[in-house]
């Protein structure tokens, strides 16, 4: 009942304009006087994510491949089911999942990956040799406990944001000096005054302050792994600006309906991202897919980086 062309065009204004399904049978009637009903309209976007679903394996297997990869997680709905919505993001492609917060689906996706993976805090993360911790997550928890009125979490809280933006400024230096300082040295004093301080506060009746000290403990060198490769990242930005059109698209829809709508929201995004990532419009390679996939035929390579 819709062309190829069609079926690409209601996708976009569905994921990336982040139309209802009522809102895009409205626009392509009164722009271009096409009657679509709001069930056709549904199953377009269904078709597209079952067509693009055959991508997904180049996708998860340039992911695995990759030299660095962000990884991170948010909250999603299901109809009436908390989910969590992850992604995993490297130079030249992303790839979303929706599923629990739970250690299986991080072990799926990064089986077989033995790059460098930067993420926040989360547990199911410590699994990974070579990990780096994003330095924001840990300077706005500290930031907050130093504006606390309670003295032990106040303390806490400014002696860890100085050492932060101390060793900040020590990275930035490093990244424009050469030859290269050796940080972890020139720092360790300061980096075991620290773990003392942290293990002081193991038990703190602060809640917070004793979250964060045993978090400071228990990824102690994936925070500061940094300061031996000062070139690497600081922050798990990239993965969170990945998240932050669908974040906003979640806070509109309040979600999937279905597990045929989640697979199909999935889908479409992780190749919308991954071609935006290659500086490619992902339209024509959409609309080629689902030529190909309605004949039965394998899909196309995914675009190479522009």
């Amino acid at each position: 009942m819709a062309g190829s062309n069609l079926v690409t065009f209601i996708a976009s204004l569905s994921q990336r304009q982040r139309l209802s399904r009522v809102r895009i049978h409205e626009f392509l009637l009164d722009w271009l006087g096409l009657h679509v009903s709001v069930g056709t309209i549904n199953q377009c976007i269904h078709e597209a994510g079952r067509a693009l679903s055959a991508v997904l394996p180049e996708i998860i297997s340039e992911i695995r491949q990759a030299e660095l990869l962000y990884a991170d997680e948010t909250s999603w709905k299901e109809s009436k089911t908390a989910l969590w919505l992850w992604v995993f993001t490297c130079a030249t492609s992303t790839l979303f999942i929706v599923g629990r917060r739970e250690k299986r689906i991080a072990q799926k996706m990064l089986c077989g990956f033995d790059g460098w993976l930067m993420s926040d805090g989360y547990r199911v993360y410590r699994d990974y040799e070579w990990r780096l911790r994003c330095w924001a997550h840990l300077i706005r928890k500290a930031r907050g406990l130093a504006q606390s009125t309670e003295q032990q979490a106040q303390k806490f809280g400014k002696r860890t944001v100085n050492l932060l933006e101390m060793l900040m400024q020590s990275i930035y230096q490093a990244r424009e000096n050469t030859p290269k300082i050796d940080l972890d040295k020139q720092h360790v004093k300061k980096l075991n005054l620290f773990w003392k301080f942290c293990e002081a506060h193991w038990d703190c009746e602060h809640k917070k302050t004793k979250e964060l000290a045993r978090e400071f403990i228990h990824d102690w060198g994936a925070i500061w792994r940094i300061l031996e490769y000062p070139s690497f990242p600081l922050t798990n930005n990239e993965a969170e600006r990945a998240l932050r059109h669908w974040v906003i698209s979640r806070r509109i829809s309040f979600g999937t309906r279905t597990a045929e709508g989640t697979a199909a929201f999935t889908s479409i995004a992780s190749v919308i991202d991954t071609c935006y990532k290659r500086k490619v419009s992902p339209w024509k390679y959409i609309t080629k897919v689902i030529k190909l996939r309605r004949k039965g035929l394998a899909v196309p390579p995914l675009p190479v980086v522009a």
